[in-house]
């Protein structure tokens, strides 16, 4: 059987586990793979930082391409299409993660959260995994919400709404794919027009690719005395930063959403299994034996200072907001943003995770919604 040689981005995780027992495991920072590394390389495997077009691949030995990422905009499939070589994406290994990371925006974003559950509604621009999941968290906790994706059938769509009804909800979080195909284009979706639509005290987050939003616009609207709060995780010109649109946020964080450990170790597992596909060979077992931690609540909490306190406590949007911060001030910023999602933190997700306390009926309705059990503190 022949040696499969396997060049990935250096910040998958779980690479060893997945592809070891496969071949040559090759590591290289993802914005400095270039055509010249691709000249023996089977596998190549990339995030989103790694632009995959003939540029890259004309006259490589690559066969099989898989990106860990649900998004693929950075991939020019066509190419990969014309030169029968295969492709995988990870769709849906970062949902949850990414959920979590909108509900963190809206638990630590002023009174956002008491506003929901006081009658307020979520509106949610794209309903594939990420935005459909959201939906789902969303209504276990009985909060309202409304979604928009003209490229899906209005009745699969629960709760389907124009896209000037959801612009105009509490909340309003960003999911679409990034595209300029026709007829719905998501590139400058929200345009100075549209921008001009949301205000205060609305809260928009962007969690999706940074270009669905135009950049000087959304800072010129932020600018304005009824602008509304803004969480921007993904930002128009990556690497690069506009330190005066950061400023304007309520928070800013370096494209890490979907960056959870578990969420990495999901993609990596799912890029593994197709390239064993590709290539006949057997999937490798992979045995994460690793539990995430046990949350406390102690005294039972109020319930919607329950789930408040759950959120933070599994992940500190601030911390995240405050590292881009530092790295902003930096002499180098770009690099320091790439350096920041390269040396992340071991984020654990909420979801299945157990919490231990004396809960009540309500408290405990709660906990299960977010995905998590509950259980008595032992004595």
């Amino acid at each position: 059987m022949s040696v499969i040689k396997i060049l990935a981005d250096e910040n998958m995780r779980g690479l060893e586990e997945a592809f070891a027992s496969l071949g040559e495991l090759v590591t290289a920072a993802g914005r400095d793979i270039r055509g010249a590394d691709l000249k023996d390389v089977d596998v190549l495997l990339v995030r989103s930082v790694t632009r995959v077009d003939a540029a890259l691949l004309e006259g490589s030995a690559v066969k099989f391409v898989g990106t860990a990422t649900a998004g693929y905009d950075h991939v020019d499939r066509s190419y990969l299409g014309e030169h029968d070589i295969g492709f995988a994406a990870a769709p849906g290994a970062n949902a949850n993660a990414v959920v979590e990371y909108v509900l963190a925006a809206i638990a630590a974003c002023d009174d956002h959260l008491e506003r929901l559950f006081d009658g307020g509604r979520v509106g949610i621009v794209g309903a594939g995994h990420v935005g459909s999941l959201l939906a789902r968290r969303l209504a276990s906790l009985g909060v309202e919400y409304v979604a928009y994706d003209p490229w899906l059938a209005a009745d699969t769509v629960p709760h389907a709404a124009a896209l000037e009804d959801v612009l105009s909800s509490q909340v309003v979080t960003l999911h679409p794919e990034l595209t300029q195909r026709e007829p719905w284009p998501s590139r400058h979706l929200l345009e100075a027009s549209r921008l001009a639509g949301i205000k205060a005290p609305q809260l928009l987050i962007n969690a999706s690719r940074g270009p669905v939003i135009d950049g000087r616009a959304l800072l010129e609207r932020l600018r304005a005395e009824d602008s509304p709060n803004c969480v921007l995780d993904v930002w128009e010109d990556e690497p690069s930063v506009n330190p005066a649109l950061y400023q304007r946020c309520f928070l800013g964080t370096a494209h890490i959403a979907g960056y959870s450990l578990d969420a990495k170790r999901r993609a990596t597992e799912m890029l593994a299994t197709a390239v064993c596909a590709h290539f006949g060979r057997e999937p490798p077992v992979t045995d994460d034996s690793s539990k995430a931690p046990d949350l406390r609540l102690g005294q039972t909490p109020e319930p919607l200072a329950g789930l408040r306190r759950l959120i933070l406590d599994a992940y500190d949007i601030g911390l995240d907001h405050q590292l881009l911060g530092q790295a902003l001030n930096a002499a180098h910023s770009h690099q320091e943003f790439d350096l920041l999602r390269r040396d992340y933190r071991d984020r654990r997700e909420l979801c299945g995770r157990r919490v231990l306390g004396d809960f009540t009926p309500e408290m405990a309705g709660v906990i299960h919604a977010l995905g998590c059990h509950s259980a008595q503190e032992p004595q």
